[in-house]
């Protein structure tokens, strides 16, 4: 029999309230999936990785590494000395779907190898032998749509970590609904999506009815905007966005201009000829931030001055670095958290340099593994047994240096946007 998740998370609404206030004292409730980032001390792993292989051939299964480091641990287990979790919870797998290939590959490959950190720690920590299934979507809801239905044939798969795209958490929700198959986003902040049409679906990031007003907000009051030229790439995502914006600004007695390009677009020569003089922003919430690049590159070759304002889908440093251009995040800096500090240098150790789509994938990994864990020393290793535990999830000091928790809807308690200004090739926090 299928247990409506929402309807589950319902019944333990209250218990997650006394979760908040106990994880603000440092506590984690009694019946809770509970787990603290405690820092990492530097170490290399041996892990064997695999490359990412097109969605009709998902790789084997990546076990993490077998050396012991320090991270994540699960209170209900306490063993975060590494000792042997419970024998039935050997081997169990946790799938995760990105873009690993293809035009968002920057991205995709920073949260797989951000991914496949988090396992190799939390295996460390805890004495598990958990995997990862990784599958690659290449950010196309088609694909996405291919992947979970091989994910959902795979019965040892027990919960999944993305895909990374609003389009794409979409597409799979109705195939892992039926099978109580939890999956955490990463990186989808479409709000309609934690609005009860996809009730497995959870996100560790803010979703746009926060990323709207924080960006219009900075728009108005810190840029002076007055006349805003909005252009959409005509996924849910982008026109989602641009359609919480565009009333906000308006409201704020900006001129708003509205137009779309696919987000398939190479040449956008004829799209930038139509920006006018008095211009101030161009506003573009994309999520394949190299043809914001192009963008940018062909505003200058026609003399355009309008400051580009980028949405969290075009934070990728290797790939957008249009001089004086605004980009808004889901997730801060972690490099300037000061309690970051170790595990920072752990991971850019073994993987390198990253920006801000990695973390997240850190700590949807993170919810994962943990209700996996936690449904098996429960003695109930199933979809449907995890789905609950993900909703009672914990991460008292989380990697995106704020608490972790879930509310009634799946969207995460207390988090918010940052923005940053590109100067010199640089990302510069400036709210």
């Amino acid at each position: 029999m299928m247990t409506t998740p929402r309807n589950v998370r319902g019944r333990f609404f209250v218990l997650v309230l006394a979760v908040l206030a106990l994880a603000a004292a440092g506590c984690g409730g009694e019946d809770d999936a509970t787990t603290g980032d405690t820092g990492a001390a530097t170490a290399t792993t041996d892990a064997a990785t695999t490359a990412a292989e097109t969605p009709e051939t998902p790789t084997e299964p990546t076990a993490g590494a077998e050396e012991t480091t320090t991270g994540p641990t699960t209170e209900a287990e306490d063993t975060g000395d590494g000792q042997a979790a419970p024998a039935d919870c050997d081997g169990l797998l946790v799938g995760i779907a990105g873009p690993f290939t293809g035009d968002a590959a920057s991205i995709g490959q920073e949260q797989l190898n951000w991914a496949r950190f988090a396992l190799e720690r939390f295996n460390a920590d805890n004495g598990t032998n958990f995997a990862l299934v990784e599958a690659d979507t290449q950010l196309d809801p088609a694909q996405a749509t291919t992947v979970a239905q091989q994910f959902v044939s795979n019965g040892d798969i027990l919960a999944v970590v993305g895909p990374a795209g609003s389009q794409e958490a979409e597409a799979v929700g109705p195939i892992f609904e039926p099978d109580n198959l939890a999956y955490i986003g990463m990186s989808a902040t479409r709000t309609s999506l934690t609005g009860g049409d996809y009730p497995t679906f959870f996100r560790v990031v803010p979703n746009d009815d926060a990323q709207g007003p924080t960006d219009a907000t900075y728009m108005v009051d810190e840029l002076g905007a007055q006349n805003v030229f909005i252009i959409d790439d005509q996924t849910s995502y982008s026109t989602g966005l641009a359609d919480i914006v565009q009333p906000l600004l308006e409201e704020a007695g900006v001129t708003v201009t509205r137009d779309s390009v696919p987000q398939d677009q190479t040449d956008f020569s004829a799209l930038v000829s139509r920006i006018s003089d008095d211009t101030d922003i161009v506003f573009l919430p994309w999520q394949l931030a190299a043809s914001a690049q192009l963008f940018s590159q062909q505003m200058e070759e026609q003399g355009k001055t309008a400051t580009i304002f980028g949405s969290d889908g075009l934070f990728s440093p290797d790939d957008f670095s249009a001089e004086g251009a605004y980009v808004s995040s889901f997730a801060p800096d972690i490099t300037a958290l000061p309690e970051q500090a170790e595990l920072v240098e752990a991971y850019t150790e073994q993987y390198g340099e990253f920006g801000t789509f990695g973390p997240p994938t850190y700590a949807a990994t993170q919810v994962a593994l943990t209700a996996v864990l936690a449904a098996c020393e429960a003695g109930d290793v199933s979809r449907e047994a995890v789905l609950e535990q993900v909703g009672d999830v914990t991460i008292t000091d989380s990697i995106l240096g704020a608490p972790l928790t879930f509310d009634a809807n799946g969207d995460v308690e207390g988090a918010q946007f940052y923005i940053f200004r590109i100067e010199g090739g640089e990302y510069v926090l400036v709210e």
